[in-house]
């Protein structure tokens, strides 16, 4: 499927995941900000995508990025980051939601699985109530560690600021 054809607002997804689900197909989702797409994130929606399952990621806009981040954040705008998640083989849909949380995107999509990363055990997963309310199960990928965007902007910053100190040398 053409890259672009992946990334679909709230009510075409609804009516693409009723059919799939006709299908006898299994609709998985993950969300997050992508800002810099890394091993990390690709081992992770690897995992989510799982065997014979509809993926789909919702991703925060550009403004829940900056909510939830600060205002340097995002380093790449919504759009190119859903460009770069749905050229990637595993991910079926891209949506983007202008909340600081996904729940009210979950409560309606009703993923049967919702995916979060290994790092979130034990915390309030959005939307978790939600799924396990109609039957659907919370399922957590093994986090990879050191691979975050900001550990990955954090050492852009030194490394940009090492160079700045060895031309002043």
């Amino acid at each position: 499927m053409d890259t672009h054809k992946k990334i679909v607002g709230l009510k075409t997804l609804q009516r693409i995941l009723a059919r799939l689900r006709r299908q006898g197909r299994t609709v998985a989702f993950t969300n997050g900000c992508f800002d810099i797409l890394h091993f990390g994130h690709v081992q992770y929606l690897e995992k989510a995508k799982g065997h014979n399952r509809v993926l789909i990621i919702g991703l925060n806009s550009d403004r829940s990025v900056r909510k939830i981040k600060g205002p340097q954040r995002p380093i790449v705008a919504q759009n190119a980051r859903a460009a770069v998640l749905a050229a990637l083989a595993c991910v079926d849909y891209v949506t983007i939601f202008p909340e600081d949380t996904p729940q009210k995107l979950i409560a309606a999509l009703k993923p049967d699985v919702l995916v979060k990363g290994a790092d979130w055990k034990g915390k309030e997963v959005a939307g978790s109530d939600v799924v396990r309310k109609y039957g659907g199960k919370v399922e957590y990928a093994r986090y990879v560690p050191r691979y975050s965007s900001t550990n990955i902007i954090d050492a852009v910053l030194l490394l940009r600021g090492r160079r700045k100190c060895q031309c002043a040398a």
